[in-house]
């Protein structure tokens, strides 16, 4: 079912400063901030050879985001990110297994123009999953 890594989500308290990092300190190609309104964030990516770090800010303290900066001030690894061929398909099948989706269990648009489902991390070694359609 899983297909390669899209990407690791990065929440950061500073996407300026975090993109400054990756780029200046780190030589990495990092894409320009573009607001995702639906999921409350701000993101960059960094481009890498085999996958992309999403580097996350929130857009408003109701943002899911700042909850997890009010916890983890410095910023931190928020979620992994996997590309499958039939999001629905995927879902249905996790759901049938017991696993929990997020939200109404109908994907979003995400930050890639494609449609996300995310699933409860307490159901995945404590790890927050973002499915990504293919």
């Amino acid at each position: 079912m899983l297909g390669r890594l899209n990407h690791v989500a990065i929440a950061v308290p500073d996407i300026e400063a975090a993109a400054r990092t990756y780029r200046d300190s780190l030589g990495a190609t990092v894409t320009a901030p573009v607001d995702v309104p639906e999921h409350g964030v701000k993101v960059v990516f960094v481009e890498l050879a085999n996958t992309k770090i999403e580097l996350l800010e929130p857009l408003g303290d109701a943002s899911p985001i700042q909850g997890f900066l009010d916890k983890n001030t410095g910023g931190g690894m928020h979620h992994l990110c996997y590309e499958v061929d039939d999001i629905i398909a995927a879902r249905d099948r996790l759901t049938a297994e017991g696993a929990r989706v997020l939200g109404s269990g109908e994907p979003k648009t995400g930050a890639h123009g494609k449609p996300v489902l995310f699933l409860h991390p307490k159901d995945f070694s404590g790890t927050l999953i973002e499915l990504e359609q293919a």
